[in-house]
């Protein structure tokens, strides 16, 4: 099931039970309002009614020509249709639009034994809502059965006193019941018209919505290894399939650059390894031409043993940079006391022909710890101390400089040298680059050692960055992670 279905699916799901939750509601809503409507209507009648009635201590008396009751006059099936009746029964009157009927009658006459307000009746299927009232309220159980003191017609009736009178007021249910079926065919087409509208729009909606997922899909099966430049179509919508699209064209671009970066290292590492075994083999090629003395054998040797030393150092720096990130990681580091460490390994330059330009600064002789593998660490110092030797002028100063924060030791090695070109400071550690004023210059190396360098440093958890001015400095500095040694806190 594609995404969009899905969505639409839910969508109009969750709108169905939205649209059936209101209709639901408004239908019970407008059921109960036109049901306490039609009680407080019978509520009204049963008082008019009772403002006809004049009670004496002889008992009550019906004066509807005194207070002239216009109520039951119209007979239309929404009108209130009233009976009045002694204890007996006997109708003492009733409205004129239920004159014929004995609907009326009957009801009150069952209704006499039910103290209930309101009393749901039925005639000929039709529903009806009846409400009676008793006047007094309370009729003592041995006056139910007088008679009235004169009359026996309703005519007379009217202008006699009774013991008690029963006031019956109903309404027909028959409108209300129309009317709510109404109502229900009117929410129902109304629910199934706009679920239906919200289908077609809600599905064109999600399809134009997701269309760009489409297109990016599109675009990603048609690359190709070869079509290296090509990326994702997005689209300026200012939405999250727009921010999708641009890190995947990013993910694109640090792949692209991985890859370029890695097929220039592949040839640059081609050409270095080329150059010491071509310069090798035409060392014993001459030599081997023809008979020569022991001492030319050994010059031939020691050409060979010094190339086959600058192979090794570039195969052993190539495999170290071959490593992943995460295999260069070492996990058997020892915590070290930066400080005597230091004054050591420069102790080891002594017989460098630059010893004499080295300077150390060291705040102080507090032990600074750090967890590190010296060895590696060693070779760090050395590739940044060779290539301040290799770029500054002798005499000049290489300063080595400690410092320890909050949470990292800092080591840093200046030189006062001719400084790096501000185009050449991004790549001073990719593999292999050599800036073109050095190579004008004839300056020697391969341009592996700073790459070394840096990879050593993300191996320890560290940093190492550079800052440069032209024509006057380089400035390297080595961030590690502060250590504690706990046994010699």
């Amino acid at each position: 099931m594609s995404l969009t279905t899905r969505l639409s699916v839910f969508f109009l799901a969750a709108l169905a039970v939205v649209l059936a939750g209101f209709s639901t509601t408004l239908f019970l809503l407008a059921r109960t309002y036109l049901h306490r409507q039609v009680d407080e209507r019978l509520e009204f009648a049963l008082e008019t009614l009772s403002t006809a009635v004049e009670t004496a201590p002889q008992g009550v008396e019906w004066e509807p020509d005194e207070r002239r009751l216009s109520l039951g006059r119209d007979d239309g099936p929404e009108q209130v249709r009233w009976v009045v009746c002694d204890s007996h029964g006997h109708v003492v009157d009733r409205s004129r639009n239920s004159a014929g009927d004995d609907f009326l009658l009957e009801c009150s006459w069952r209704m006499l034994s039910d103290p209930a307000s309101f009393h749901e009746e039925r005639s000929q299927g039709v529903p009806w809502r009846m409400s009676q009232r008793r006047v007094p309220e309370f009729i003592p159980s041995g006056e139910r059965d007088l008679r009235p003191v004169v009359g026996s017609d309703d005519a007379e009736r009217r202008e006699q006193f009774y013991p008690a009178l029963s006031l019956t007021a109903g309404m027909s249910l028959e409108p209300i019941r129309v009317t709510l079926r109404n109502l229900a065919v009117a929410l129902s087409a109304l629910s199934l018209a706009l679920w239906l509208l919200a289908a077609f729009f809600g599905r064109w909606l999600c399809r134009r919505a997701l269309a760009p997922v489409s297109e990016m899909a599109e675009a990603a099966r048609a690359m190709g290894s070869v079509e290296r430049d090509h990326r994702l179509p997005v689209a300026a919508r200012g939405d999250e399939l727009e921010d999708l699209g641009r890190a995947f064209n990013d993910l694109l671009n640090r792949l692209d650059e991985s890859f370029e970066r890695q097929r220039r290292f592949t040839g640059d590492a081609s050409h270095q390894l080329r150059t010491p075994l071509t310069g090798m083999l035409g060392q014993i090629e001459v030599s081997l031409r023809r008979d020569r003395s022991p001492q030319e054998y050994r010059q031939t040797l020691e050409l060979i043993h010094g190339q086959a030393g600058q192979l090794r150092a570039i195969v052993e720096s190539l495999l170290f940079l071959a490593r992943a990130d995460a295999e260069a990681r070492l996990p058997d580091l020892e915590t070290i006391d930066l400080n005597a460490w230091l004054r050591g390994h420069v102790a080891h330059w002594a017989e460098h022909p630059r010893a004499h330009d080295l300077r150390k600064e060291i705040p102080s002789n507090e032990p600074i710890w750090v967890r590190v593998q010296t060895s590696l660490l060693g070779q760090l110092l050395d590739n940044l101390l060779d290539n301040a030797c290799k770029y500054s002028e002798a005499g000049t100063p290489i300063t080595v400089r400690l410092a320890i924060g909050a949470d990292n030791a800092t080591l840093v090695v200046e030189d006062a040298g001719r400084g790096i070109a501000p185009e050449d400071l991004p790549h001073v550690f990719e593999p292999f680059y050599r800036s073109p004023r050095d190579r004008q210059r004839g300056a020697t190396g391969i341009g592996l050692g700073l790459a070394v360098a840096r990879r050593i440093a993300t191996a320890l958890g560290g940093t190492l960055e550079v800052e440069s001015r032209l024509g006057e400095q380089s400035q390297f500095k080595l961030e590690l992670p502060a250590g504690v040694c706990a046994d010699r806190r």
